[in-house]
């Protein structure tokens, strides 16, 4: 059996005629730029998020960079992240020139520790910026208590987790302005790349929109100075197509997660993925974690099943990140977990056949 870590067939032949048509709209309507489309998309992923705003971007990096610019984060200034996640978190705080300040995640749910960050803030500090790894949401009321107590900002990055809840409360929701991306891999993914700010505060959303633009609100006129990334007409429309189907599609993720965690339980020196109290998990990723990552990820490959090591080299070892002057041991449980953690394949579409040839496979190995 030949199972990629990585395929977008099932749902592709589900809204392949709906994105059909929707290209030929875009297409007919001859209007490619900040149209109908991306207020209609923005409309709704607002609504989805129960939220008042969004603002449609280029990509998940660039959400991220803007969200720090309307919130006038600069040089002088420490944003605090943590320091498991995927480098882009820790690239836009280094675009505004801010400080990066990193926080050891929790070991069991992969999340930023609310319990560490208090010791990580100084006068310096502006933004903690929790990321909702992997699809599961952080443990968002105690993280806006300590901002709220030590009056910072909080921007979430919500890339892996859309739909997923704290409380009941959906991530998207929580921060002050807040970021996503819609990268094709994600579990809304467009056809491209293409990103997006969310927020209930009406003059972040205007700054937002004015930043995404030149600085511009009307052509020609320049308040600020800004940049160009706009979510583009196409990718919005087929991006309101795929919306529609995303809670299903979260059904199905959560219902292969439960069939892998509920096969691969009890199994000696594999960590399966938790869940702290309140957080929902929307599974972006199946992330397990084994001491024999790389000879476990080289069985499943040698019996044709795909798998993905998120992520290899923790931001602080990165080439990029040396002139912060980290060594290794510096965030041990960010690189344990890049030493240890092996992402199984998750597609909505997989059969039962095709989760248990995966479990059956990863048995073999420890029998």
């Amino acid at each position: 059996m030949n199972i990629p870590f990585l395929s977008l067939t099932s749902q592709n032949n589900l809204v392949e005629a709906e994105i059909r048509a929707a290209f030929e709209r875009v297409f007919q309507n001859k209007w490619y730029i900040l149209g109908k489309e991306v207020s209609d998309f923005e409309n709704a992923y607002a609504a989805f998020n129960n939220v008042q705003h969004c603002i449609g971007v280029g990509n998940g990096l660039d959400a991220l960079c803007i969200a720090l610019r309307v919130l006038e984060v600069g040089e002088g200034d420490e944003v605090i992240v943590p320091s498991n996640t995927f480098i882009a978190t820790w690239l836009a705080v280094s675009q505004v020139r801010a400080t990066i300040v990193p926080v050891e995640p929790d070991k069991d749910t992969y999340n930023l520790n609310p319990r560490l960050i208090e010791a990580a803030i100084t006068p310096k500090t502006k933004v903690i910026i929790p990321v909702h790894l992997y699809g599961q949401a952080c443990q968002m009321d105690a993280i806006m208590q300590i901002a709220h107590k030590h009056n910072l900002f909080v921007i979430e990055d919500n890339a892996q987790a859309q739909g997923s809840t704290y409380n009941n409360k959906l991530t998207g929701s929580f921060g002050h302005v807040n970021a996503t991306s819609f990268y094709p891999t994600k579990n809304l993914g467009a056809y491209g790349d293409a990103g997006a700010l969310t927020t209930n505060n009406p003059g972040l959303a205007q700054k937002a929109s004015l930043l995404r633009n030149y600085g511009s609100e009307r052509k020609y006129y320049n308040e600020v100075i800004g940049v160009n990334s706009r979510l583009d007409e196409l990718q919005a429309a087929f991006l309101s197509v795929k919306l529609k189907y995303l809670n299903g599609w979260t059904t199905e993720r959560q219902t292969i997660a439960s069939a892998y965690t509920r096969q691969l339980n009890g199994i000696d020196g594999l960590i399966l993925p938790a869940s702290s109290p309140g957080s929902s998990h929307v599974y972006h990723l199946y992330v397990i974690r084994t001491a024999k990552r790389n000879e476990l990820e080289q069985h499943l490959n040698n019996n044709g099943i795909g798998t993905g090591i998120h992520y290899p080299v923790p931001a602080h070892l990165q080439k990029a990140y040396e002139h912060l002057g980290y060594q290794k041991g510096d965030f041990p449980i960010a690189e344990e977990l890049a030493e240890t953690s092996l992402s199984l394949p998750l597609n909505p579409g997989m059969s039962s056949e095709e989760i248990e040839y995966v479990t059956k496979t990863i048995k073999k190995f420890y029998a």
